[in-house]
Parts: C-alpha cells; structure tokens; sequence
C-alpha cells in the first residue's frame, strides 16, 4: 500500500530496540512511501533525535531501554515536536491510558503490517492536528481540555451520520469552522445540540449535512 497523497513526505523517526524489528519497520515505511529520517534503539535517542529532526512523527516501540516509550513519548508530545504512534505487544487498559495520558495519538498491536501502520498513522497525525488547532484557538488548558471532549463527542456524531472516519469528521468540524467564521468548539457544540450517535439523523443546528 502507498502512502495516499495527504501523507506524501511524512518525516518519520523510527524508535525500537529490536535491531531487526526495526530495519525491518523503517524499511516497511520506506516502501510505502515515507521518509525514515532516523533510526533509534532507545527512548532518549529517540527523543534527543525528535528534539534535533522534528519529524512529522514518531513511530516508537513501548517497551525502550534507557528511557521506556511512554515517558519518551510524554516528553516528545510536550515539547510539541510530533504525534507518536506507539507499538505493542500488548492490549492492556492499563497502558493504553498511561500511553493517552502522555500525549500519545495512536497506537499498533504487534505484529502488524503496513497495512494496520497506516491507518494509525492517518489519525495520530489527525489528533495532533487538532491539538495543535485547539492549542491555537484555546489559550486556557482547562477550556482545551473541555473543548478536546466536546469535539470526541461531535465528530463521534459525525462518523455516525455522515459515514465519515475520525480524521474526515475533524476536516468537516474544521472546514465548516472556517467557512461559517466560526470557532471550532462552536461547531461541535452545533453538531451535538442537533443529533447524537444514538440518534444520527437530526439537523446539526442548521450546518450543512453533507461531508
């Protein structure tokens, strides 16, 4: 699978201890189409390399030595260098909130393909979009954090109604933002006073229904 063309010329820092693993991902990669700026063993080398190369993203093993691949990425994510799509071996609660709670965007069970990478990709560097949107349109953590919960609920509705994925429903919330001049949380207040994912087919408050 190639990379679609809003993915063209994505810099990406691959972080895994695995020497095979991880020629084998950054090779991967390459073939479908993105720019493996740097390969890495270990959590600091991968964030003293974000700090220096500043990706597009990182793609980055949970379990690192020297510094372990949430911390990493918690750092990486504060810094505001890059979305991190973290790699697992593991389905555990646990560690899919630490890995939300460090600012990670997405994340991939191994083993995977291409073909599960990508689609991660696409929405990590979707949610990091809208971070940064909101970090722009929100000066307040508090009102960030709120409105982040209000834009989940109204592009959830969205999905529902307009069968669009989670990065196509942030286009929509963004593109009608700019068109109507209006401000992000606005909208997604709009989309959620006019239907619900229970209840997709009421008038999102007079915004266009159409994707």
């Amino acid at each position: 699978m190639r990379v679609t063309n809003q993915e063209t010329n994505v810099r990406v820092l691959v972080a895994e201890d695995e020497a095979i693993i991880r020629l084998d991902l950054a090779e991967m990669l390459r073939e479908a189409g993105y720019d493996v700026v740097a390969e890495v063993g270990d959590g600091r080398q991968a964030v003293d390399s974000a700090r220096e190369l500043t990706p597009d993203l990182v793609v980055m093993d949970v379990k690192m030595p020297v510094l372990d691949g949430i911390s990493a990425a918690d750092e990486i994510g504060r810094d505001g260098i890059a979305p991190v799509v973290m790699l697992t071996a593991f389905s555990d609660k646990e560690l899919v909130e630490r890995a939300s709670d460090a600012g990670v965007m997405a994340y991939v069970l191994k083993p995977f393909t291409i073909d599960d990478l990508q689609p991660a990709i696409t929405v990590a560097r979707s949610r990091w979009a809208e971070r940064k949107a909101l970090e722009g349109e929100v000066a307040d953590l508090g009102a960030r954090l709120e409105t982040r919960k209000r834009m989940d609920r109204a592009k959830g509705i969205l999905m529902s109604r307009l069968g669009l994925d989670e990065p196509g429903a942030f286009r929509w919330i963004q593109k009608t933002a700019m068109d109507r001049r209006l401000g992000m949380r606005e909208v997604a207040d709009a989309v959620i006073a006019g239907g619900s994912e229970e209840d997709p087919g009421g008038s999102a408050d007079g915004l266009p229904t159409e994707p």
